[in-house]
């Protein structure tokens, strides 16, 4: 049966590749966020759910540079 002839390695690809755009969309939303205020349209909701997060640990006065450091994470990746 063709259908259930398929790798593995396909999957992996594009999920590796899902995931990239992804953590783009993330790390340019959140500079967004930081750079025009959380009242930006989608990326005020992103900036807003982060600094949620990071509140709940317990850090608050730390969500620019969590940010930056998942930006350059990102960009280093490359």
């Amino acid at each position: 049966m063709k259908f259930f002839d398929f790798k593995f390695d396909k999957i992996k690809d594009f999920l590796n590749r899902s995931t990239e755009i992804l953590l783009l969309v993330v790390a340019v939303s959140l500079l967004l966020g930081i750079l025009f205020g959380p009242e930006t349209a989608f990326v005020g909701s992103v900036y807003q759910n982060f600094a949620a997060i990071l509140n709940t640990l317990g850090e608050e006065g730390i969500i620019a540079l969590a940010s930056l450091i998942i930006i350059f994470a990102f960009l280093r990746r490359k």
